[in-house]
């Protein structure tokens, strides 16, 4: 299954991005043992639109076309549902051992994600009740990309 993260706003070059590219590249060279291929990273540039609706409206139009027809979609959105490391690697296991072809992580603007978009989802997927600054979420779902490989392989990466 192919995976891909699409988000709005773009990462400058500094620590995050490194980290981010560190964990994608760890998921890259170890996904495919169990199927998993992280094919791409979109970075959509945010709306200049004058409010927070039409921007989000916009940018979720821009994510929707990048994204794979028949992708298990997962927004990242507060108001989504908390998994622990071991059920968010059954849930990407699952989708692949059922013959999804692609999943596409999404992560909105500042603004958040416009509700059709999310309505869309298959998971809608909260990384904690605390906010995250875009740049960290990257991180943090890139981190947890790779442990759940490392899961679904039986690496010792993952300690419970």
């Amino acid at each position: 299954m192919k995976i891909g993260i699409y988000a709005v706003g773009r990462l400058k070059a500094g620590p995050e991005k490194e980290l981010a590219s560190r964990y994608l590249d760890r998921f890259a060279k170890a996904g495919p043992q169990c199927g998993l291929e992280f094919t791409r990273s979109v970075e959509l540039n945010e709306s200049r639109a004058g409010n927070a609706d039409t921007r989000k409206r916009e940018e979720a139009m821009e994510l929707s076309r990048q994204i794979p027809d028949g992708a298990v979609l997962v927004v990242l959105d507060e108001r989504g549902k908390a998994f622990d490391s071991a059920e968010f690697a059954k849930f990407i296991g699952d989708a692949a051992d059922n013959g999804q072809k692609d999943m596409a992580f999404v992560i909105g603007g500042a603004d958040g994600i416009d509700p059709d978009l999310r309505d869309k989802a298959r998971l809608v997927l909260n990384l904690g009740r605390l906010t995250w600054p875009h740049q960290l979420v990257r991180i943090l779902i890139a981190e947890q990309l790779y442990r759940a490989v490392t899961i679904l392989t039986g690496h010792p990466y993952h300690r419970v």
